[in-house]
């Protein structure tokens, strides 16, 4: 089992920028954001395949979040700039094995208990 820790939500004005951070207990090949607005499902953000360094991104998000890591401490970090508030959600962090596309797939993905993004106008 691999505990995810996720940190750096908060509330910005539309144009700002967050940091958001997820440290792994343990190295999983690939490792990714995914996002839950109120009355919607789940969508992809971005996701870090660690194994061959490579890294994947929604089309809403292109240019203005980055995905990296910190493989020293399994540590993934999302970049977010130029915020809107159709990017306001419940972020989490998710990591896998298994990563078809360069994304967490099932059967096992490991989640994080999230952290809010709200961007105001």
């Amino acid at each position: 089992q691999v505990q995810l820790v996720e940190s750096g939500g908060g509330s910005v004005e539309a144009g700002g920028s967050l940091r958001l951070s997820c440290a792994a207990s343990a190295y999983t090949r690939c490792m990714a954001w995914f996002r839950q607005a109120t009355g919607k499902g789940r969508e992809r953000v971005a996701s870090f395949y660690r194994d061959i360094s490579r890294t994947y991104y929604d089309d809403s998000v292109k240019g203005r979040f980055t995905i990296s890591e910190d493989n020293t401490k399994n540590t993934v970090f999302l970049q977010s700039d130029n915020l809107k508030p159709e990017d306001s959600a419940m972020y989490y962090c998710a990591a896998g094995q298994y990563c078809p596309s360069g994304w967490p797939t099932p059967p096992n993905v490991y989640w994080g208990q999230g952290t809010q993004v709200t961007v105001s106008l």
